[in-house]
């Protein structure tokens, strides 16, 4: 009996650690997308600012800046500390928010609205998903992975081919690889949770945060190509 209700004390403690990991989570990745879209909405307001963060050249380096950011957060997220992985993040989260001014400019709000409410669901339903599955999503993971890697080598090769039927498929196979990796990466985030202590709750929430908030993006974009409409 004793057995037992020590089993039963372990359980309960491992759900609420979990859990509380994955509150964190989400709420790190939130803040994220609304640091995100208030950049993206204000840069293009901004003297300067804007005309800078729209050019060609301007936009490479945010894309390096941005490259930079992710492997720095993802290659050192055990040796530095909470607190430095968390404001990383978030100035990741600025500097993706300067890349993706353009969308404001490109896209008119009602459309920009639209997608990020569908994408929010469809998110939604897929991280539900890969929480509570009973399922095993490793070996699809690794195949979602694989093929994210040939979807980027498609896009490189359509960007100079420009071929639209291509980029229609490109945008398809794309929603459909990051609404497999949000499942996947939500399952992995738990299992980490259930292994790692305590005591790296904040690094875990941070890098958690980090791979569902990209899966949100990169499907946000995708999305966006079929329910996106212009300015007038």
């Amino acid at each position: 009996m004793n057995n037992y209700y020590q089993n039963a004390y372990e359980t309960q403690a491992l759900d609420t650690h979990v859990s509380r990991v994955m509150k964190n989570v989400y709420l790190r990745m939130f803040l994220a997308l609304l640091v995100t879209a208030f950049t993206a909405w204000v840069v293009p307001m901004i003297p300067g600012l804007g005309d800078m963060a729209l050019s060609r050249g301007g936009y490479l380096v945010l894309a390096v800046i941005e490259i930079g950011l992710v492997i720095a957060i993802s290659a050192g997220i055990n040796k530095m500390s909470s607190m430095t992985a968390t404001l990383l993040f978030f100035l990741f989260a600025i500097v993706n928010g300067a890349t993706l001014a353009i969308i404001f400019l490109a896209f008119s709000p009602e459309s920009i609205l639209k997608t990020f409410l569908i994408t929010a669901g469809t998110f939604g339903a897929m991280t539900i998903y890969g929480y509570f599955t009973s399922k095993d999503l490793t070996r699809i993971g690794s195949f979602l992975f694989m093929a994210l890697i040939g979807l980027i080598i498609c896009s490189i090769v359509n960007i100079f081919w420009n071929n639209g039927p291509l980029g229609w498929i490109i945008s398809f196979a794309g929603v459909v690889i990051f609404l497999g990796l949000t499942a996947w990466d939500t399952q992995k985030i738990k299992q980490m949770a259930m292994q790692m202590p305590d005591a790296t709750d904040g690094r875990l929430a941070t890098i958690g945060a980090l791979s569902l908030y990209l899966d949100f993006i990169n499907l946000f974009l995708y999305l966006l190509r079929f329910f996106g409409s212009s300015r007038d």
